[in-house]
């Protein structure tokens, strides 16, 4: 099988690739290609895994050429272009034309609604095309359908994602990801599912405390634009169930966090929105992301050793047999030395982890969320396969 990565040598994409070519393969590769503009990054990346199924493919994804070179003859596409970068769409609509299975990591819900009304394009074309397949969305939208699964009657979900670090306090300013996410997540307004019916909500509300265990303590939570709201809630099994809530909510380290408040506090919010500088425009984005750089490069030295610690968890409330009962999933990825080589090793095995699946057993046309495609059966064994905890609590009344 042959499975062409489209920003493969990007942050998440070269994580990918590992994972796709690691010993944990749960489906036989005979070609894995690297899709990037960076053919330095390429080249590196092929040198660091020494493997032969590794094919570099210089690729501009503005160049509707290249990008049906760069998927012809693949059983599957991996986007892994960030999604704010605006190209999500055209290799979407790419992947349907050359008849290849598609995946993406989602990106803010963003353009989560608009693929969804393609379904019946590619239900008719044959082609299957999964989104949102990281770690948040994508893991997180699988923990949600094993909390349904439990219920009977489901009042509400509620999901949450803590990052932690443990060790010295890092006095230089590193993004966690992709830089205009985090902006947007802070910055923008997103949409919940309340009182059965989707909402807008604006940046920073609906604060939530929840005490979590070490290293977490005593997390503050706060809305943020995902895309799990907007399909979770309205996806078979659960939407049938009776579900009039369903929240998604955000909490980074306690000290980047505050960076992150200041920065949109300043303006940074409206990042891609130009300003003039010296009589010619800019995007704020752009100026930040090149001073942050500049500033990791500057003093690589003073960045400590920290440990990352993240919680994935969600809380279903409602009824089984009648009576009232919780659930409780929630998946903890703690350091280990399987994660060394990765960025994010979360969203990055997750990403092939669904890749693979959908290799692995007989393709369903269409374009689905992650709570709609895979089944818990199938998906917690990888998860556990890779060293993340996953532990299911059902606490009857």
């Amino acid at each position: 099988m042959k499975i062409s990565v489209l920003g493969g040598a990007g942050m998440m994409g070269q994580g990918i690739v590992r994972d796709l070519l690691s010993e944990r393969a749960i489906v036989p590769l005979s070609e894995v290609r690297i899709c990037d503009s960076s053919r330095p990054r390429m080249e590196a990346l092929r040198a660091a895994l020494g493997d032969d199924r590794i094919h570099l493919v210089d690729l501009d994804v503005a160049d509707p050429v290249g990008l049906d070179a760069a998927l012809r003859g693949a059983d599957l596409c991996i986007n892994a272009v960030p999604t704010l970068a605006g190209h999500q769409m055209r290799i979407f609509e790419a992947a349907l034309k050359a008849r290849v299975a598609y995946v993406d990591l989602g990106g803010l819900g963003t353009f989560t609604v608009k693929q969804l009304e393609w379904r019946d394009r590619f239900r008719q074309a044959g082609v299957t095309a999964v989104l949102g397949v990281g770690s948040d969305p994508g893991m997180s939208n699988v923990i949600c359908r094993a909390v349904a699964d439990e219920l009977e009657e489901i009042d509400s979900i509620n999901l949450y994602w803590a990052a932690e670090l443990v060790g010295p306090e890092n006095p230089v300013l590193v993004p966690p990801y992709s830089l205009s996410t985090v902006l947007a997540e802070y910055a923008r307004p997103s949409t919940q599912f309340l009182d059965g019916r989707h909402v807008e909500c604006a940046p920073m509300t609906g604060r939530e405390h929840l005490d979590l265990p070490e290293p977490w303590g005593r997390c503050e939570f706060m809305y943020s634009p995902h895309s799990e709201q907007l399909t979770v809630p309205l996806a078979q099994g659960i939407r049938d169930k009776g579900i009039k809530e369903f929240t998604w909510k955000l909490h980074l380290p306690h000290r980047e966090h505050e960076a992150w408040v200041g920065l949109v506090k300043a303006g940074f919010g409206d990042f891609d929105e130009q300003v003039e500088v010296g009589g010619r425009p800019v995007k704020p984005l752009d100026v930040l992301q090149a001073v942050i750089a500049r500033n990791i490069e500057r003093n690589g030295d003073r960045i400590p050793a920290q440990d990352s610690h993240e919680i994935h968890l969600a809380i279903g409330r409602g009824r089984i047999g009648g009576a009232p009962a919780t659930v409780r999933c929630e998946v903890v990825v703690r350091p280990d030395p399987l994660y060394a080589a990765y960025v994010d090793a979360a969203t990055s095995m997750n990403a092939s982890i669904a890749a693979q699946l959908i290799l692995a057993h007989p393709k369903k046309p269409g374009v689905y969320a992650p709570e709609e495609y895979f089944s818990v059966a199938s998906y917690f064994p990888e998860l556990e396969k890779r060293n993340f905890a996953v532990r299911l609590q059902i606490r009857r009344q």
